[in-house]
């Protein structure tokens, strides 16, 4: 098949040749303009993303804050001492239990938190709440905020850089159709003729 094509020649639809049509010159310039969109709509996309991650992250490691609170009644299973009963994680780890604390304006708050399993009631445990006192979880360090932030705008990135690639190869997809329906109208034209040539 190669031999058939012939050597490949860089930037053919360039260069000045009698054989060269508009289509080709203009399907170089969508081939052109599809990859510089293709790269500037991901990077840039790419870097929003993470960028508003990252800044969302960071603004939630300011605003929640660690608060103590004291389990209201005796968390179920059994304490790592004398063995789980089935009630905690598959893993023996944290069961589900009631809390509550008071935060800075003085309202006491309630809700369920995860804490070792066979704690005792009034036994104190620290929870993570946000600016209005409600329960939130840990918030990310500094490292796993810069890997999620990586991993979303990495995700985003190739994701909106599929659009333009996409559009652009329908695009060159009805371009080519477009071409064969006119060499195929030519040749309706011109293939009669080449039948009545003596050769």
């Amino acid at each position: 098949m190669k031999a058939f094509r012939g050597p490949k020649v860089w930037l053919w639809r360039w260069r000045r040749n009698p054989l060269r049509r508009r289509a080709d010159l203009l399907e170089g310039w969508v081939v052109v303009a599809v990859w510089l969109l293709t790269a500037l709509t991901g990077v840039l996309a790419g870097l929003g993303s993470a960028g508003s991650v990252e800044r969302g992250l960071a603004r939630e490691r300011a605003d929640w804050q660690p608060a103590a609170a004291q389990l209201l009644a005796r968390a179920p299973g059994r304490s790592a001492d004398t063995g789980d009963d089935g009630n905690g994680d598959a893993d023996g780890g944290r069961v589900w239990a009631r809390v509550r604390w008071t935060v800075p304006d003085g309202s006491a708050h309630t809700g369920r938190t995860r804490v070792e399993p066979g704690s005792a009631a009034g036994t104190t445990v620290t929870v993570w709440t946000d600016s209005w006192g409600h329960l939130v979880s840990r918030p990310t360090t500094p490292a796993e905020a810069t890997f999620r932030a990586t991993l979303v705008g990495g995700l985003v990135g190739l994701s909106a850089a599929a659009v333009p690639l996409v559009a652009g190869e329908v695009l060159r997809g009805r371009m080519e159709r477009r071409r064969l329906d006119r060499w195929q109208s030519e040749w309706a034209r011109l293939g009669p003729q080449w039948r009545r040539m003596p050769w």
